[in-house]
């Protein structure tokens, strides 16, 4: 499987790894990039297998949880990457969390925004499952309008059409259609033993770990304090909430999610 993916500058800056979520791509981060290259650091930005510029099966079933999470860590070790920052939202939480915990040496800080690592053992928001529902019996994908569905702002006929552009048409969307579906909603889940394996880990990760969701967000609003509570290495930190924005708060805050990231490397140095 290859992996797409976006390495701006210098090379022997801090590693900044950016992971998106469903249904966006790399593309998402196009505000914050700048931000965190002008600091001084390296950004890093993969597309996940099923999206962006990335292998896309066209089978759903070709795709599981475990396997992104294989499909990352085996593009991380191809790059090489050490002592990463991770920025994570949405299913870029789901994960990178879990290469977190499994690979702690791997990373020097963490920052999620927007995201978690459910296990199945809490509900989930009923604005999660009606999205849950709606993805997987849709005829057709349309992956801007979402995008533009989690925002606050209202996105462009350019920005929109950028958003679709690695998806031609539905055979390349088998990815981002199950993702939905893969996300742990019960007990019985067969994800559900890999993440509460993974939470044990990050509650004794003890290096720098920050929250920065947004104010807008229905599908993971609260999820911040769980964190905060957890895991030994947000204690003390500098948590913030993000105003004004809504899911994709890359495309609604993107430029002051970004120097949050640079204060946050900065202060943690």
């Amino acid at each position: 499987m290859r992996t797409h993916y976006l390495d701006e500058g210098p090379s022997d800056g801090t590693v900044v790894l950016m992971l998106h979520g469903e249904p966006s791509w790399s593309f998402l981060y196009r505000h914050m990039i700048p931000v965190i290259v002008d600091a001084g650091h390296r950004a890093v930005v993969p597309d996940l297998i099923g999206f962006g510029k990335s292998d896309k099966p066209s089978s759903t079933e070709d795709y599981t949880y475990q396997r992104f999470v294989d499909w990352t860590k085996s593009w991380m070790d191809a790059v090489d990457l050490q002592d990463i920052t991770l920025v994570c939202q949405d299913w870029g939480s789901l994960v990178g969390l879990r290469l977190v915990a499994e690979n702690p040496e791997r990373f020097a800080r963490v920052v999620v925004a927007n995201g978690g690592l459910p296990t199945g053992d809490q509900k989930m928001p009923e604005a999660f499952i009606q999205w849950q529902e709606f993805s997987q019996k849709v005829s057709k994908l349309q992956i801007g309008r979402v995008v533009n569905g989690g925002t606050t702002t209202s996105l462009s006929k350019e920005i929109l059409a950028g958003y679709e552009a690695p998806f031609p048409d539905e055979s390349y969307k088998a990815g981002a259609r199950i993702f939905p579906s893969l996300v742990p909603t019960t007990p019985e889940d067969p994800s559900a033993p890999a993440n509460r394996k993974a939470w044990k880990s990050l509650a004794r990760f003890d290096k720098p770990f920050l929250t920065a969701f947004s104010d807008g967000d229905p599908i993971t609003g609260g999820g911040d304090k769980i964190f905060q509570k957890l895991v030994r290495g947000a204690k003390g930190q500098a948590h913030t909430t993000i105003k004004d924005a809504g899911h994709f708060l890359q495309e609604d805050r993107g430029l002051e999610f970004a120097k949050i990231v640079v204060d946050f490397i900065a202060a943690n140095g």
